[in-house]
């Protein structure tokens, strides 16, 4: 067989992969739904105003959905999501309103103190070898109340403010902050399959032993899986004051649904290792849609989390059903995302989702 038809045998074979996806039925089901809430608002919500207002208020689902989605790469869960977003924005909203602090510093005071906060996190489970789920639900607490110290009962008001001003630009009526949000999507889908980095840090996560014989250290891999988080979560907060009315102690308190529904109905393996941040970005315009079907048709708002929560648990429970089924046929519920050594992967490092398809040594 000549080069040209091993490439087109290649390019074949991706695509079949690809129509069978979970991406590929995201994308049906999102084109789907989109199609019947167009059609039942009369063509309203094709209007230059509903499709930016769309866009704007999925930029948050977003950067939260890969915040949770790096932690759950490297198999932890991290419950600090909401608070940590709520912390940093009102700490970001203290420093400029109450303090004078310019913007700019402001911002970067943020994108310093949450990848710190991750850190802390990543090196208490390091350390004390409790589970992330615990050790974060003790963070999550801790934040919150550092959060109603800074804010108290009051909205912080920024309008005005050069980060308010960028909440309302927009180019070719996509907000900016969405195309930011796109933007830390695509670095995130690079560094977990182009990056050595990340795919120790994927590795570690499918299988910690084999990484550790691999010379892969899994608890730098933890740390940094929970810094990482932090940094995006800080990315969110600072849209976040840029888009909101105002900030008070309520912001994030939100958020911590919508930061597992993402990524889980996106196809990510809550024992770690295998992810698609395509799949997470996709799931979160699904859930945005939810969102509005509800006020489209007047639905109480307890509709979205029960659909939501639903949803999540209906790809928890097939994905375990799959897993099963793999092991009574003989097989490792993994083998497609973790090669073993002298058995390569069945599928190639270039699939659309993010997995371990190659050494990562």
């Amino acid at each position: 067989m000549t080069t040209p038809d091993l490439f087109a045998t290649a390019r074949r074979a991706a695509s079949g992969r690809f129509s069978r996806s979970t991406e590929m039925t995201l994308i049906v089901v999102g084109a789907v739904g989109f199609a019947i809430l167009v059609a039942s608002s009369h063509g309203s919500l094709l209007r230059g105003d509903a499709v930016h207002g769309i866009l704007l208020y999925l930029t948050v689902p977003i950067l939260i959905g890969l915040a949770q989605l790096v932690v759950l790469a490297v198999g932890q869960m991290n419950l600090s999501v909401g608070t940590l977003g709520g912390f940093l924005a009102v700490l970001i909203a203290v420093l400029m309103a109450d303090h004078g602090v310019p913007a700019p510093m402001a911002i970067v005071i943020a994108l310093a103190a949450g990848p710190a906060i991750g850190a802390i996190n990543g090196l208490l489970v390091v350390a004390t070898r409790i589970n992330g789920f615990i050790v974060t639900l003790a963070t999550m607490t801790i934040l919150g109340g550092l959060q109603y110290r800074l804010a108290g009962t009051r909205t912080i008001d920024l309008g005005g403010s050069g980060l308010a001003r960028l909440g309302t630009e927009s180019v070719l009526n996509v907000p900016v902050i969405f195309l930011i949000a796109l933007l830390v999507a695509a670095a995130l889908a690079f560094f977990l399959r182009r990056a050595t980095a990340g795919r120790r840090l994927l590795a570690s996560g499918g299988n910690p032993l084999a990484a550790r014989l691999s010379g892969i250290s899994n608890d730098r891999s933890v740390i940094a899986a929970h810094a990482l988080s932090g940094l995006i979560i800080a990315v969110a907060a600072i849209l976040t004051v840029a888009s909101a009315p105002g900030v008070n102690k309520s912001i994030g308190g939100d958020w911590l649904l919508p930061s597992f529904a993402a990524p889980i109905i996106g196809g990510a393996a809550l024992a770690g290792g295998s992810v698609s941040v395509l799949g997470a970005v996709l799931a979160a315009f699904i859930v945005r849609l939810v969102d509005v079907a509800r006020a489209q048709y007047s639905l109480d708002p307890s509709w979205v989390n029960f659909t939501v929560g639903a949803v999540v648990l209906g790809t928890v429970l097939a994905g375990r059903i799959r897993a099963v089924r793999q092991e009574r046929a003989g097989r490792s519920p993994d083998r497609d995302a973790i090669p073993r050594e002298g058995h390569p992967p069945d599928k190639p490092a270039t699939s659309p989702r993010t997995d371990i398809a190659r050494s990562a040594s």
